[in-house]
């Protein structure tokens, strides 16, 4: 009895795996970068509404090219930062830039395929 018992358990938990497995396929993803929006000192931005999907987040100072799929695929945002920051964009002229004020948020930015990079400080471009 003890041998049917064993494999009766074995086929328990092999199934049990393939459900969590499953399971987990079916979660959103996000990337650790997202958890570090709730500090302070830093704007983030996901690629999915609502502050989902992957995430890059920015603090200053100086400039930086934004990273995991959000350069040009920004599509909400939160800052966190203490001081304005700004939303760089380059086009074939030139650059664009835009505001983003202390406490600034967004579930579904306009700016969104605009983003390449973020400054402290508006870097010469005309405002967009």
């Amino acid at each position: 009895m003890s041998t049917v018992w064993g494999r009766l358990m074995k086929r328990t938990s092999a199934f049990a795996l393939t459900l969590l497995a499953a399971a987990a396929a079916l979660l959103p993803s996000t990337t650790v970068t997202a958890q570090a929006a709730r500090g302070p000192g830093q704007v983030c931005f996901w690629t999915d509404i609502g502050q989902h999907g992957q995430a890059w987040c920015y603090g200053p100072p100086g400039y930086a090219e934004a990273e995991n799929s959000t350069q040009r695929h920004a599509v909400s945002f939160v800052s966190s930062v203490n001081v304005s920051v700004y939303a760089i964009s380059y086009t074939a002229v030139g650059c664009l830039y835009r505001e983003i004020r202390p406490g600034d948020y967004s579930e579904n930015w306009e700016w969104a395929n605009k983003l390449d990079g973020v400054s402290d400080n508006p870097m010469g471009c005309d405002q967009g």
